[in-house]
């Protein structure tokens, strides 16, 4: 849709008697706000009444058979006549069953509505010094013209059908800047200190009306986060040295019992020896006790040398 100058052919929430239905609304519409609210009470009206998202940021209240609810303007609806409210889920419930879908209704715009916070304004991104998008957020009634001043006076803004206003040819400069935005009842609010800051919802302290009426200021927006500097205060961390591996204990060789030990043919069996030495020592003299130990252990070397070969490759039979 082509944009029109502000407060030029200003659509008319005409309301009254009609129809309503409803849809699942999961983000900010064609209004292309942040998001839906808080409370998803919100509502989509016909191409007609939204206009160039004149409509945009108004509350309209909705009576059905279950009773009345508020809703906040945040899209549209291309296809329904005049007269025609597409509601959220969660506003429809409030005022019929949702089994029958569509239900008659009354609806009307509601002027100077309560809202929690005062406006706020928000730049759209890729703007800059050369071109910039912005909008007002939080101002309860619908917006007849936004201005942004310049050192030649106050200069009108453009509508878009996105609920943007737009600043080019020229562009608005580095800023900070001062605007001032102007409701369909003719009632204004003149903000500075807006910084060109885009995609920042940047909180003010102005309203239309009721308290905090007719100016502000906004609050600068906080600035991008960094990462923190690395904490020096605290010690650092044990260093664990390991220990060297203990050397390994020497390979202990048990000899096992002679019952377990195969016995090889001819071997001289060691109580065999001391019993022959025994023998032998009770009926010889000392000299003849020490030859006969000797003689004896000869024998033993022998016969061990003996069975040692026989161990070995068959030699034959003798």
């Amino acid at each position: 849709m082509t944009p029109v100058p502000s407060g030029a052919g200003v659509a008319e929430v005409v309301g009254g008697e009609g129809i309503a239905t409803f849809y699942e609304s999961n983000d900010g519409g064609n209004c292309m706000m942040p998001g839906p609210p808080a409370d998803r009470l919100d509502a989509a009206l016909s191409h007609d009444e939204y206009g160039t998202a004149d409509a945009c940021g108004g509350y309209l209240d909705v009576t059905g058979p279950r009773g009345t609810v508020r809703v906040l303007i945040t899209n549209q609806c291309p296809e329904c006549p005049v007269g025609h409210v597409d509601l959220s889920s969660t506003a429809f419930v409030r005022i019929a069953d949702p089994v029958a879908g569509r239900v008659p209704v009354s609806y009307s715009l509601v002027r100077d509505p309560p809202v929690a916070q005062p406006i706020a304004i928000r730049i759209k991104d890729g703007s800059s010094r050369w071109w910039m998008e912005i909008q007002a957020l939080d101002h309860g009634n619908p917006l007849a013209s936004f201005e942004l001043q310049t050192p030649q006076g106050w200069r009108n803004l453009t509508r878009t059908a996105h609920n943007y206003w737009t600043a080019e040819n020229p562009g608005p400069g580095d800023g900070p800047f001062t605007v001032r935005i102007t409701d369909v009842y003719g009632q204004s609010a003149t903000i500075d200190g807006i910084a060109l800051a885009p995609e920042q919802v940047q909180r003010t302290d102005a309203r239309l009306y009721g308290e905090g009426a007719g100016g502000g200021s906004a609050t600068p927006p906080a600035p991008p986060p960094t990462d923190p500097p690395p904490d020096t205060t605290a010690p650092p961390p044990p260093t664990t040295v390991p220990s060297a591996p203990a050397p390994p204990a020497p390979p202990t060789t048990l000899a096992a019992p002679a019952s377990a030990r195969p016995r090889r043919g001819g071997e001289l069996r060691l109580a065999d020896w001391l019993a022959a030495s025994d023998r032998a020592d009770a009926g010889a003299p000392g000299g003849a006790v020490a030859a006969g130990v000797i003689a004896a252990a000869g024998t033993a070397a022998a016969v061990v040398a003996r069975g040692r070969r026989r161990a070995g490759p068959a030699q034959g039979t003798r």
